[in-house]
């Protein structure tokens, strides 16, 4: 049988998510393994690992909101936006009073731009952006669109601000650290960094790589794998006639009878959705075409005899 599914771990400091990954891979003897939102080496908190079938949807739990809790050190930024980069400005924060933080800390609400940290993942030039700073060139990153929904000191302790942030993807906590610093003109960097929520799944529930360790050999971790569209629940959902989900196995665009499409309110352009089987088992993710009126697959899956079997999706 071939396994599939989400396993919400606990990602520890001092591993990188590609690390963790490879744990997966290598305890499980599942072929498939990749995770959805990188977290750095340092920073920890939930890390979703997909096996099988879902690691095509990563595309999708990338898109979930992520809930942060973050310490903020003030008085010194560096290169790195973070405790493990040299200084390289440094400034008085005696001054400043918890309400001048909780009011910066407001103006980076909403959709903002943002210039990501020169350490990190970021191409340039079809090159990781980390990968030329540690070489010592010289990097200008262009400042990219960022959502923060929610931004909420929750204790003043200078030089220490803890906040937690829910934001959008592409959003870079260092890289809010960073900027808070220069609105207060004392400079700042992150200091600790935990994930508490990507959208459904949170810290709470989460499995501790430590605890897996030992599940791996018993094969208890099976349990623990949430089923694919566990992340997809923000999506609306219909079910198909068995002859569409005939077609759309085959990756056929198909045409929906106008009751099926009931649940999923207003028909708007490129509108996407679970699509699942009669029997329950999701089958498809389509795409809406306003103009032709048909359904287009996005991404097929496997049905639950060939899933049994190790196929793939047509």
């Amino acid at each position: 049988m071939s396994l599939s599914g989400i396993l919400n771990i606990n990602k520890p400091p001092g591993i990188t998510s590609f690390g963790v990954v490879a744990v997966v891979r290598r305890r499980t003897g599942v072929r498939r393994v990749g995770h959805s939102g990188t977290l750095d080496p340092a920073a920890s908190g939930v890390l979703l690992v997909c096996l099988g079938q879902a690691v095509r949807i990563t595309e999708y739990l990338m898109e979930l909101p992520k809930t942060y809790r973050a310490e903020i050190t003030l008085g010194a930024e560096t290169t790195t936006d973070d405790a493990e980069g040299k200084v390289v400005t440094a400034g008085e924060y005696s001054g400043l009073a918890p309400d001048d933080v909780a009011s910066a800390l407001r103006g980076f609400e909403g959709e903002t731009q943002q210039t990501p940290p020169v350490f990190s993942a970021v191409k340039l030039q079809g090159r990781a952006a980390h990968h030329r700073a540690r070489r010592g060139e010289a990097i200008t990153l262009e400042a990219r669109r960022a959502v923060i929904y929610r931004l909420e000191m929750l204790r003043f302790d200078p030089p220490t601000v803890e906040i937690e942030a829910e934001c959008g993807k592409g959003t870079y906590i260092r890289s809010l650290a960073r900027d808070l610093g220069r609105r207060l003109g004392c400079g700042a960097h992150l200091a600790r960094l935990v994930r508490t929520r990507s959208g459904p799944f949170d810290i709470a529930h989460a499995a501790a790589l430590a605890d897996l360790e030992h599940e791996f050999e018993t094969g208890a971790w099976q349990e623990r794998l949430a089923p694919m569209d566990c992340g997809l629940m923000h999506l609306p959902s219909l079910t198909l006639h068995i002859e569409d989900e005939k077609d759309v196995r085959h990756g056929q665009a198909v045409q929906l009878d106008e009751d099926r499409l009931v649940p999923l309110g207003e028909l708007t352009e490129g509108l996407q959705c679970r699509a699942y089987a009669e029997d329950g088992s999701l089958v498809a993710m389509l795409a809406f075409e306003r103009e032709s009126g048909y359904w287009r697959p996005r991404k097929v899956f496997a049905s639950r005899e060939r899933a049994e079997k190790g196929g793939e999706p047509t």
